[in-house]
C-alpha cells in the first residue's frame, strides 16, 4: 500500500487552514495559498519564492492556487484560503 506523501497530504488541505479577508492577516507556515475571490495582498513573506514582493499589489483572479511556504500573509481585499503546512 502506498502512504501519501506530507507534501501531497499538505497540498489537499487535510493540515488545515485559515479564511482570510479584506483586512485579514495570518503568521505561521503556510503551504498554499488558495484564492477565493479576486484578491490583493498587502504583505506575502516567502521562505522559498524568489520576488514574491511581486504578488504584492496586483489582484490576483479567483480561483488562482499559489504554492510555496509562507510565513506572513495581509489580505487588502478579496478572499484567501491559507492552507497550514
Amino acid at each position: 500500500m502506498r502512504m501519501s506523501s506530507p507534501v501531497s497530504y499538505d497540498l489537499q488541505g487535510q493540515g488545515g487552514g485559515i479564511v482570510l479577508s479584506s483586512g485579514g492577516s495570518g503568521t505561521g507556515n503556510y503551504r498554499w495559498i488558495q484564492v477565493v475571490n479576486d484578491a490583493v495582498l498587502s504583505v506575502l513573506t516567502s521562505r522559498t519564492l524568489d520576488q514574491e514582493g511581486n504578488l504584492v499589489g496586483p489582484t490576483i483572479p479567483a480561483g488562482i492556487g499559489i504554492g510555496g511556504r509562507f510565513s506572513a500573509i495581509t489580505v487588502t481585499s478579496g478572499v484567501v484560503i491559507a492552507y497550514y503546512e
